[in-house]
């Protein structure tokens, strides 16, 4: 860890943002006052409300890169790529790091070599609630590695995680397709492919002020439809093909299941062609921690969900 006042060169902070002006500008004061003083990338997704231009104004230390089409959460690609440090933290425009959590992130990554991902507990709003993912995620079925901190995770929360960014990069980051959901689950499957552990630690903190500006029906959907490629990129065929069965079924009386349906299926030759399905090993974990996780992978209709 640097001493008081000094920039730690090990970590930098990637922002994405989109159409929430005020937001990132709270988003980035809060990321420069850190003690660790990361350099702090701003990406914007394509905003239309000027949230590029006016971060360059107030913050010009800061690096704005303004994607000229919303990419969602791969967004953060283009941003680790801007940096050179070993390790990335990941911030949305309405979420922000504990003091010290990232020198700590930092530490517990240099320790251990075979981490890839280290994932923050979140407290929620002005009086600090913790957000349930935690709880889930602390409550893993998975078998603990006395020799890697906190509990082994097979998913992450992408705005509260720090990340080795050779792990990342070479596992091809975030989907672009996804734009939002599932893109945690489809990256957390290819590092552990490749071999990498992740963990959920509690110690490290992040606040998530959860802006007004959400759009949680889009969220479902596209939640739905990201999960049915997931599958087929991913799980065995006959998970593939139960899947597909499963989201058919609840179309015929689920409006926002029948959206999904019919956004999906003109990308499943897309997904075929890409399709590597996980390790044996992996796909046992994988179906350890999605028995425990009815809730947040088949959300019911017009409930919000995370994020």
């Amino acid at each position: 860890m640097t001493g008081a006042g000094r920039a730690d060169p090990r970590v930098g902070l990637v922002i994405i943002t989109h159409d929430r002006r005020a937001e990132a500008l709270r988003a980035v004061a809060r990321a420069l006052a850190l003690p660790e003083r990361p350099r702090v990338v701003l990406v914007d997704n394509a905003s239309a409300d000027g949230t590029a231009a006016a971060v360059a104004a107030a913050w010009p230390a800061v690096e704005v890169v303004p994607l000229p089409t919303n990419e969602g959460a791969a967004a953060r690609n283009a941003g680790a790529a801007r940096l050179g440090t070993p390790y990335v933290a990941f911030s949305d425009d309405d979420t922000a790091w504990a003091p010290g959590a990232l020198a700590r992130a930092a530490d517990l990554l240099e320790a251990h070599p075979r981490l890839a991902v280290v994932s923050a507990r979140v407290l929620v709003g002005a009086e600090g609630r913790e957000d349930p993912t935690c709880r889930v995620m602390a409550a893993t079925p998975l078998p603990r590695d006395p020799a890697l901190p906190g509990h082994p995770v097979l998913g992450f929360l992408a705005g509260a995680s720090v990340v080795r960014r050779a792990a990342f990069e070479a596992a091809g980051g975030y989907e672009r397709r996804f734009l939002i959901g599932f893109e945690e689950r489809l990256l957390a499957v290819d590092l552990a492919s490749a071999g990498w552990a992740m963990a959920y630690v509690p110690e490290l903190e992040t606040r998530h002020f959860p802006s007004p500006r959400r759009d949680p029906v889009r969220r479902q959907w596209l939640l739905l439809r990201n999960r049915l490629w997931f599958a087929w990129l991913r799980r065995p065929l006959a998970v593939a093909l139960g899947e597909t069965a499963a989201l058919a079924v609840r179309a015929a009386a689920d409006p926002l299941a029948r959206r999904a349906l019919l956004a999906a299926l003109p990308g499943l030759p897309w997904a075929w062609s890409r399709r590597r399905p996980a390790p044996s090993a992996v796909e046992a974990a994988l179906r350890l921690v999605e028995a425990g996780l009815p809730a947040l992978e088949a959300p019911a209709p017009r409930r919000a969900v995370g994020g």
